[in-house]
C-alpha cells in the first residue's frame, strides 16, 4: 500500500501556487516538495516576441539581479526587440524625409520673391 503524505503548507487547495511533487528522501520517507511557479520571459511590446538577452524570472527575482542583466544596451533595450526598434528608426527617418520633401515642393511651387 502507498505511504500517506501530509501537506507541508497550511493551504490545502490544489492551486497553481500550491503544486507539489512526491519525493522519497534518503531515509526512505515519502514527502511533498512544493514546486515554484514557472517564470515567463519578458516580451516585446510591439510583436510579443520573447526578448533575447533578458532572462525569464519571477517578478521578485528581477530585484536581485543587476541592471545589465535586465536590459540590452540599445534604445528601447529590455522593452522592444531589435527588429521593432529598427522599424521605428526607419519609420521616423522616412517621416522626417517626407516633411523635407513636402517643404521643398511647397517652396518650388511658390513664385520666387526677391
Amino acid at each position: 500500500m502507498a505511504q500517506r503524505v501530509t501537506l507541508r503548507k497550511r493551504q490545502s487547495y490544489n492551486t497553481t501556487s500550491s503544486r507539489r511533487r512526491v519525493v522519497k528522501t534518503p531515509g526512505g520517507k515519502v514527502v511533498y516538495h512544493h514546486i515554484k511557479k514557472l517564470a515567463t520571459a519578458p516580451k516585446c511590446g510591439d510583436c510579443e516576441l520573447k526578448l533575447p538577452g533578458v532572462p525569464a524570472l519571477r517578478p521578485r527575482e528581477y530585484a536581485t539581479i543587476s541592471k545589465r542583466q535586465k536590459t540590452v544596451r540599445r534604445a528601447y533595450g529590455g522593452s522592444r526587440c531589435g527588429a521593432c526598434v529598427r522599424e521605428r528608426v526607419v519609420r521616423a527617418f522616412l517621416v522626417e524625409e517626407a516633411k523635407i520633401v513636402k517643404k521643398v515642393i511647397k517652396q518650388a511651387s511658390k513664385p520666387g520673391k526677391k
